[in-house]
């Protein structure tokens, strides 16, 4: 039986670390403190639903932007707003679909093409491996011995050479293609809808175009703190940041698209 004293004295890795939390701090056993990163939010979709959301909330503001520039009426930006909505909302969600599938059969063939590398030339293929942890910065001899027990594992040495020198993931069997492109279309729809809330919400209270455009950048700009918070969450980002960032991207397009739709109207004369 061998102690614990003994026990550390031959394998370091047995060492027990001992970490204190002090609210966002860590203390380890010898007494270092440092800050606690945050951990991110993992959950599935997760980048369908921030990517479809932050652009489908850009896209409509902006397009609500450009009408309301050309002083276009509430109809118009109703009518436009909705078609356009649906039409990019099927398009990204299928485009979504593509995507993964494609990305993921990039992954299995590129497995396969590794395994048979692996199967039929073994000793080359453990080579370069070798080669690739020490230019990594392992020496000769933690490398050889970590390929030395990577050629007993088949399967792991393939995911370890398509990680290392392929640079690419395994490809994921449980992953569904089709769930990616539905959850995009419907997060574009759920989130898009936003900024054109204001024009049906405002309608009983006020026939102001002007008005129900301010309406519109306020759901949008709420809309997009709701989303950046997200995005902070999910990620272990400032939040603060995170909202920042949303907000501008917002503001820049939404600004762009209005200037361009007053550019047309008043400058350039293009009117009814």
């Amino acid at each position: 039986m061998v102690d614990d004293k003994n026990a550390s004295t031959i394998n370091p890795l047995l060492r027990p670390v001992i970490l204190v939390g002090h609210g966002d701090r860590i203390v380890d056993e010898e007494g270092t403190n440092s800050e606690r990163p945050k951990e991110p939010w993992k959950k599935e979709y997760v980048k369908s639903i921030v990517y479809a959301g932050l652009d489908a909330i850009i896209t409509s503001f902006s397009l609500i932007s450009s009408i309301s520039g050309g002083h276009l009426s509430s109809v118009d930006v109703l009518v436009l707003g909705f078609s356009n909505l649906v039409a990019d909302g099927i398009s990204m969600g299928f485009g979504d679909f593509i995507s993964t599938s494609t990305e993921r059969d990039m992954a299995a063939n590129e497995r396969s093409v590794t395994e048979r590398e692996v199967a039929n030339h073994g000793r080359p293929q453990e080579q370069e491996l070798l080669q690739k942890y020490q230019d990594l910065g392992m020496t000769p001899s933690d490398a050889t011995t970590v390929v030395s027990v990577l050629a007993k594992y088949r399967d792991i040495m393939v995911d370890e050479k398509m990680v290392t020198e392929k640079h690419m993931l395994p490809p994921d069997q449980t992953e569904k293609p089709w769930k990616n492109g539905l959850v995009t279309f419907a997060a574009f729809i759920v989130f898009g809808c936003a900024p054109l809330l204001a024009f049906i919400i405002l309608i009983p209270f006020t026939k102001n175009d002007a008005h129900k455009f301010v309406g519109a950048c306020v759901f949008s700009a709420f809309a997009l703190i709701l989303l950046g918070l997200a995005k902070a969450k999910i990620v272990g980002q400032n939040y603060v940041v995170s909202v920042a960032i949303t907000l501008s991207n917002g503001a820049i397009a939404g600004a762009a698209a209005y200037g361009i739709g007053w550019t047309l109207r008043n400058v350039a004369g293009l009117e009814d």
